[in-house]
This record gives C-alpha cells, structure tokens and sequence, in this order.
C-alpha cells in the first residue's frame, strides 16, 4: 500500500457510509487544502488501483505517477491533478463497488466528492469554459430550442456535417457526438391534453398508489414520448398519474460542473413544489436515473438538514422500483400481450447507485417468453461528457466493451435506462439502429 496511507489494514466489509458534503464551509474552497487532500487520496488509489476499469480518472492518474521521474504520487505536478478531475463525471460506482477504503474505513476515501470538490472550487476561480456553462444550461437551452421554428431549424442544422465540424473547432461539441432532438410538442404540452381514466390510488408495497411525474429537462424537450409511455404504463397498473407542475431541472448537470450555487437555486425551486405534492399523498418518480439520484442522494448530502428535502427524498423513486414495489403485494399487472424475445439490456450508472437493485431487469424478466443479456458497465456518455470534443474518444472507448457485448447478443431490442446511454451505444454500434428504452417496451409488452 502507498506510503503516506501509514497501515496495511486490509478493506472494510462494513456497509459504505456516506458523509454530507460541507460545501459551505470556508476550507472547502481552500486551494492549500484540496490540493492535500488530493495528493492523499491519489496516493491511496495509486497503491490499490482496484478502479482502473471504471473511467478515465483513474487511468489518467495512474499514467502520471508512472510516468513520473519519482514513480510516486510526489512526483505528478499539482496543475497536472486536474487532468484526473475533468474526467470525472461522478458517477458515484467506485465509491459504491470498487473501492474497500470508503468510510467506515479510518482513511476515508470518497473520490467522488474530493472530484467534486475541485470541479467546485475550479468553477468558483471562474475557469469553466462558455460551452460547459451553455450545455448544463438545459432549461435554457430547452426552452429555446422547443420553439417550434427554431426546433425545426436546430434539428436540421444539427445534421449537417458542415456545421457539426463549425462546432468542433469553434465550441468543442465533438461532429460525431449524438446531439439530441428537440421538439415542440414537449411533453409537458402533450400531457395537458391527455385525459386518462379516472383511478382511485390503491397503497401498495410501501408506496401511496398515486404518481407526480417529474417530467425532467430531458424528458420534457428531448424525448417527450418517454414520459408518455411512463403515464400509459402507470395508469395500466390503475396508479393515477399527475405531472408535477412548474417544476424545473434537477440540478444534476450544474452538480456535474460544479456550480453549487446552481444547485441551491434549483433545490429552492423544486421541492417546496414538490414537499407539496408529497403532502398531499402523491409519490414522485422520475423516467431519469440521474434526476431521481439528485433528489435520492446529492440533495439529502448537500443539504442533510432540510426537512423538505428529506421528505422529498423519501417519496422518490425509480419508475420499475415503484412497480415493483407493487408486484410484491400482488399489484401489478401482468397480463402481458406479446414477448419481447431477447433484451441486450445496459445498466445505467446512476441507477446502479441507488442500491435498489436491477428493478428494471426483474420487471422486463416477468415477460413470458422474454430473454436479457443484462451488462452492468457504463456505457461511456456520462452526461455531457461524450459530448465534448476533448472526451468523445474517451467516452467511446469507455463504451466499447458494451457496444461489443451488445453487438455479440444478436437480440431483438437494446436499451438502457438513461437515454442517452441508449443513444450513445447506437453510436458505437454504427449500424443505423435505435435503442428502445425499457418504459417503451414495458408498454410494447403490455399493447397499450
């Protein structure tokens, strides 16, 4: 084990604890601080690299020391540490499946959040590039490019190579990166005009029997059939489902940043709305991992004393978790019209992290004549990430072991569910195919 850790004791089989983020406090941004703590923790991941197959920090860190003249963590230069943070996209797997020295182990390593801190601190310095702030400004861009006429031309140029390669050199958005739609029906359009049947919640399996949508950025202006296919599924299973008005982002591209101050704003908007719903009965689900993380886990963490925010956290959940919290007490509809053959189904990170288990895989598994290849490894997109041109060959190697077992299982659909993981893997598979998310063909299996 590295030098400066001063114990050999082995891994902790305690169950991982995870400590609040005091991002409040004045040391937090305390350049002299972070930095110490930095070159602690790398020298312990040096001496261990158990996560060398998670992403491109570990890597990237690991090739410093080497290639240092010490071969120690004392010989990486202190500006060449950010290298090792930016291509972090806090994902949270090596704090919660790699890494044997997470509290309650006396060295405490919680990478994540030390990333998090530096992408923090170097936002506070001012040094985030204008395309970083623009593409975790999905409100803003969303709301812009849902415009019906400017959707259509947003669309339309986005197709164009020419322009792709314009925003390459001049903005560092890579050409071959999957850019998504956006349309001007948006979801939250669409289900002001749905009228569903009238339904009396029925508890189940700890839940109220009645759903808030949180419609996320996302699903509201990028892929709008989605939360369609959420309320027809939901309301099959007789579970009343109401969008959860005037809402706004979660918070998670800003987190990703490291604009906390974002963060807050978001906080402040959101879950008063949302305490309100849950007061008056309602459960929330989300069809995003990452949105439904936000307010599972970075919320309660960054703000562990707000009562709103804990009750908000407690009322949140995963679509196929909330159904399958009703499967168990005999709530949930099976009476499924068509098989779906064989599924090449890509776990999400932010849905690995939430210690629910593989909802999604047990749900899909109840089809009659129906057959997953699950994979449990990222599949390289990691929010806007792939997106940019200094990481987009990063991310598609990150993806590849994925893309090729996907390719390999021959099967008649493939999913994942983020979508964006979904469209990545479409990608790198490069044959023209689509992804089908798992809501999607829930619905398809149903015939509704």
């Amino acid at each position: 084990m590295a030098g400066s850790t001063g114990s050999t004791r082995e891994g902790s089989l305690e169950a991982p604890t995870r400590h609040t983020l005091d991002w409040k406090e004045p040391e937090f941004y305390d350049s002299e601080a972070l930095f110490a703590e930095l070159e602690r923790v790398f020298d312990i991941c040096h001496g261990c690299r158990r996560c060398v197959s998670l992403c491109n920090s570990f890597p990237t860190l690991f090739d410093l020391v080497d290639e240092s003249e010490s071969m120690e963590v004392d010989g990486v230069a202190k500006q060449d540490y950010w290298s090792v943070v930016d291509h972090c996209y806090l994902c949270d797997l090596c704090y919660l499946t790699k890494c044997p020295y997470v509290p309650p182990h006396e060295w405490n390593v919680d990478f994540p959040h030390l990333m998090l801190r530096a992408k923090a601190l170097k936002f506070k310095q001012g040094n985030t590039k204008l395309r970083d702030k623009v593409l975790t400004s999905t409100d803003a861009v969303g709301k812009l490019a849902s415009i019906p006429v400017v959707a259509q031309t947003v669309n339309a140029v986005n197709r164009l190579g020419g322009v792709r390669k314009a925003l390459d050199k001049g903005f560092g958005v890579h050409a071959e990166a999957h850019i998504p739609q956006y349309h001007s029906a948006t979801l939250r359009k669409r289900l002001a005009k749905h009228q569903g049947p009238q339904l009396e919640p029925v508890a189940a399996g700890g839940t109220q029997g009645k759903v808030a949508l949180f419609a996320t950025c996302y699903g509201n202006h990028n892929e709008p059939q989605l939360g369609e296919d959420l309320v027809a599924v939901f309301e099959h299973n007789d579970i009343p489902v109401q969008l959860a008005e005037g809402t706004r982002c979660c918070g998670m591209p800003k987190l990703e940043l490291g604009d906390l101050e974002s963060v807050q704003a978001a906080k402040d908007f959101n879950v008063p709305r949302l305490a309100k719903l849950v007061d008056e009965g309602w459960d929330i689900v989300a069809p995003i991992p990452s949105c439904v993380l936000m307010f599972k886990q970075e919320l309660p963490l960054m703000f562990p004393d707000d009562q709103e925010v804990a009750k908000v956290q407690r009322a949140m959940f995963d679509p196929f978790e909330y159904l399958m919290l009703r499967q168990k007490e005999g709530k949930l509809r099976t009476d499924f019209a068509r098989s779906l053959g064989k599924i090449a189904y890509q776990t999400s990170c932010h849905l690995r992290v939430q210690k629910i288990g593989l909802k999604t895989r047990d749900l899909l598994q109840l089809i009659p004549d129906t057959e997953l290849d699950v994979i449990e490894r990222c599949a390289g997109h990691d929010g806007t990430y792939a997106v940019k041109t200094e990481f987009h060959d990063t991310a598609m190697k990150i993806g590849r072991p994925v893309f090729n077992r996907v390719a390999k299982a021959e099967a008649d659909y493939y999913c994942s569910d983020c979508p964006i993981a979904g469209h990545h893997i479409a990608s790198g598979l490069g044959n023209g195919s689509e992804p089908t998310h798992p809501l999607s063909l829930l619905r398809l299996a149903y015939g509704i």
